[in-house]
């Protein structure tokens, strides 16, 4: 098993090498167009290397890390490219190092978790199953491009952020960097009590109820929908004039989760698990809450 967990994270590195230099190629090909036009082209070359090597080895969990990765590679392009903006310098390096914390630490407790190419995440079975021979589709359009066009949405504000961010570091500033910084937080709090929970092997058919998890059925993923509100604020306090442009990515986001992912864990667990409707009833679904009934 630790051989192919190996094998699976070195195909996985692999991937995403190639999917860079196509991406930086291509948007180099349109270095004449708009900044967020050959991005957004770069961004979908990319995607598209990733499914290629998905369907290559008939598994749709090789897109996972391209949620945490594709931040890196934007923020990075946008602070190089705006290395002569007359955008505030301060705001800039901090708002690079807490997008770089959050992708790093996600992708790792991706790969930490991950078994190897064997390994596909249970939603993706399901549609697999569902659609058949129309998968390829699902998997191109549905699990691929359009959370790659999300996190493109999510990651505008950082564009504003470098090109036009005036003003210097202020109160708006520290809130946000409070707020992203607390999402990372709440996320590895929450990754890594759900690690400790499963590798313990409780009795099956157990639901972590204790830490952060008390307080909600899924707090990794309001640390997430923070995280991206918090980016959001950002590129509020640097230009707020702009914020019709970039508001879209964080409201997106919360939609995903709130109507997508959420309803369909808690389908899952409710068919899986005898007491989760109980568990559902006295315990918040994203946003941490105080438990009508501790367990």
């Amino acid at each position: 098993m630790e051989r192919e967990k190996k094998q699976g994270i070195a195909w996985q590195i692999i991937t995403y090498i190639v999917a860079i230099a196509v991406a930086l190629g291509v948007g180099y090909y349109f270095r004449e167009q708009p900044v967020l036009l050959h991005v957004l082209y770069a961004d979908i070359a990319g995607t598209l290397v990733v499914f290629l090597f998905s369907r290559i080895f008939h598994n749709s969990s090789f897109y996972d890390p391209y949620w945490s990765m594709a931040p890196i590679v934007i923020a990075s392009y946008y602070l190089f490219q705006s290395q002569y903006a007359e955008s505030d310098k301060l705001r800039n390096i901090i708002v690079f190092v807490l997008v770089h914390f959050w992708s790093w630490r996600l992708t790792f407790n991706f790969l930490r978790g991950w078994k190897g190419i064997r390994q596909q995440d249970w939603r993706y079975d399901d549609l697999q199953n569902k659609t058949g021979k129309w998968f390829p589709l699902v998997d191109l359009f549905g699990i691929q491009l359009f959370p790659t066009l999300m996190v493109y949405a999510a990651c505008l504000p950082l564009y504003w952020i470098y090109f036009y961010g005036n003003g210097t570091f202020g109160s708006l500033d520290a809130l946000a960097a409070v707020i992203t910084l607390g999402a990372i937080i709440v996320e590895m709090v929450s990754d890594n009590q759900l690690r400790k929970f499963v590798l313990a092997k409780h009795e099956k058919g157990s639901t972590l109820t204790s830490g952060i998890w008390a307080y909600s059925r899924h707090p990794n993923y309001f640390g997430e929908m923070m995280f991206w509100w918090g980016i959001f604020l950002w590129g509020l306090a640097a230009c707020p004039s702009s914020w019709y442009y970039y508001v879209a990515g964080g409201i997106v986001i919360t939609c995903l989760f709130f109507f997508i992912s959420v309803p369909m864990i808690d389908k899952r667990m409710m068919d899986r698990r005898d007491n989760y409707g109980e568990i559902m009833q006295n315990i918040s679904g994203i946003i941490p809450w105080k438990p009508k009934k501790r367990y």
